[in-house]
């Protein structure tokens, strides 16, 4: 695996990690407290996933239109 990591190819596949999905692994472990699992089980485990990620994006869509709603308002007024 180093040996592969060292080639160019390699290390432009995982340079692309920290764009792709780190960030948001680490958003929803700062931002949401989420340090481990509330529950046991591939299927609960799953569920519960989807929920802490599908708040996530209703949080960044909540935040993106309150940042609209502001630069119009300072825009017009």
């Amino acid at each position: 695996m180093a040996r592969r990591l060292r080639s160019k190819k390699g290390s432009a596949l995982y340079a692309q990690r920290k764009a792709i999905v780190e960030p948001v692994n680490g958003q929803i472990k700062e931002g949401r407290g989420l340090r481990r699992f509330l529950l046991r089980g591939l299927e609960k485990v799953n569920g519960e996933w989807h929920l802490i990620a599908a708040t996530h994006n209703l949080l960044k869509l909540f935040r993106f239109r309150q940042s609209q709603q502001q630069a119009l308002a300072v825009a017009t007024g």
